[in-house]
């Protein structure tokens, strides 16, 4: 057995405890980063941490996190969701399993100006599940949609996700947002496809068609979504297209997202500074996990660990298909007790070094891993698409997450329609 084990077990018992005992998770990651450098290096803690924490704090490309999460608490607070729901309701009343279709693209779109998924769940899931309840539509069916469709706010760019994960391994940010446009509409496919296979199987789920819409009014319906393509056009349309970098693109999403609220009479005195505040909260919180993160990768590298561990696990010979097999239960375990950002930036410093001798590309591990990830956030007993709908349906958590379970198995799916055909992700940031 490589000498890194012992250090590795004695690192990450020292973690969970500390996570078990409540302690941040910012906190955790600086406290293990301090042990491993005393335990087990030569080096001074005290000067190390000082760079580690002002390197991960001066980065430009870190700018674009807050203002992408502000963007999204801007969003939040209007009525961009209802706009946008009620443009969606007649284009759906046709398609087996009818409305349930707006909870999905409904998130796919919000996903797209919002960047998280709790933000989507709670922005789409407040307007949407009494609508559905009072339609007649299934509590089970509306809450597995929502909770499901909902973790579309972690892959669909701008994700607050892949943000993270390009400044914690030194990743473009813009070719992981262009990789993680295929495998989105693929979810958003595979997720329809789920439901209109339910709906034809279980009839009784999905009530009476007693509205009909003509085509003049699908086409009217049309005015209320242009707002929000207009937005999405100018954040990831300037990306695209090369005119703004994600940070410049963040500031455009704010000033739209402002002048939206603003024409929509939602930008009051209140709802920005409510915004803003939340926003800030929300932003300081990731920047010291990162901050942390940043000192813990330092000191693994100083300890010799992520090495070891490469050098361990390459002596058992496996298989790219198999280490991300290994990788997938990995991060779902990890995820079933974190957050997604907490598991990327807690196991990029041990992971990566095993991904670059596997051949893997990184951009394209970047969208698996934020897959992986989606599944997490419907998983209890930390599944925080969960705790959203708990909150907006006053239902048990069990009860939502057995209804999540079949989107739960499509992520499964949609990792291993990635893993065999990579270039679904790959294609598009090699020819951007």
């Amino acid at each position: 057995m490589d000498g890194s084990i012992l250090p590795s077990v004695v690192l990450l018992g020292f973690m969970f405890l500390l996570l078990a005992c409540g302690v941040w998770v910012a906190l955790s990651l600086l406290g293990v980063g301090l042990l491993g450098m005393v335990l087990f290096t030569n080096s001074p803690a005290g000067p190390l941490l000082a760079t580690a924490i002002w390197g991960s704090s001066n980065l430009w490309s870190l700018a674009s996190l807050p203002m992408f999460i502000w963007m999204g608490e801007i969003l939040f607070r209007s009525r961009l969701s209802d706009d946008m729901f009620e443009g969606l309701v007649p284009w759906m009343t046709r398609l087996p399993g009818r409305l349930l279709h707006v909870n999905i693209i409904g998130c796919g779109i919000f996903a797209a100006v919002s960047g998280s998924s709790a933000a989507t769940a709670a922005t789409i899931g407040k307007m949407s599940i009494p609508e559905l309840k009072r339609r007649g539509y299934s509590e089970r069916a509306i809450l597995g949609s929502l909770a499901g469709s909902a973790t579309l706010g972690l892959l669909i760019p701008p994700s607050i996700i892949l943000i993270v994960y390009g400044i914690a391994t030194d990743q473009s940010i813009a070719r992981l947002f262009v990789a993680g446009v295929l495998p989105g509409i693929m979810l958003v496919g595979l997720f329809m496809g789920y439901v209109i296979i339910r709906a034809l199987i279980k009839p009784e789920e999905i009530p009476p068609l007693t509205e009909t819409y003509t085509w003049g009014d699908r086409f009217n319906s049309l005015k209320r979504l242009g707002p929000v393509v207009c937005l999405i056009g100018g954040v990831i349309g300037s990306i695209y297209s090369g005119i703004a970098s994600p940070t410049d693109a963040a500031a455009v999403g704010v000033f739209l997202s402002l002048i939206l609220a603003w024409r929509t009479n939602d930008l009051t005195r209140a709802t920005f500074v409510d915004g803003l505040m939340s926003a800030t909260r929300t932003s300081c919180m990731i920047a010291f996990i990162l901050a942390g993160a940043a000192f813990l990768t330092m000191a693994m590298g100083f300890t010799g660990i992520p090495a070891g561990l490469a050098r361990w696990i390459a002596s058992y010979d496996l298989s790219p298909y198999a280490l991300l097999a290994v990788l997938t239960v990995f991060f779902i375990v990890m995820g079933c007790f974190l957050d997604g950002i907490s598991v990327v930036v807690l196991t990029t410093a041990v992971i990566q070094p095993m991904i670059t001798a596997a051949g893997i590309d990184p951009i394209w591990f970047g969208i698996f891993i934020v897959l992986v990830v989606e599944m997490a956030q419907i998983t209890p007993p930390v599944g925080f698409n969960l705790f959203v709908l708990q909150g907006l349906s006053s239902r048990d958590i069990l009860f939502i997450a057995k209804a999540a379970v079949p989107f739960f198995l499509i992520l499964i799916l949609a990792v291993a329609i990635i893993t065999v055909f990579p270039g679904i992700v790959t294609y598009m940031p090699n020819h951007m």
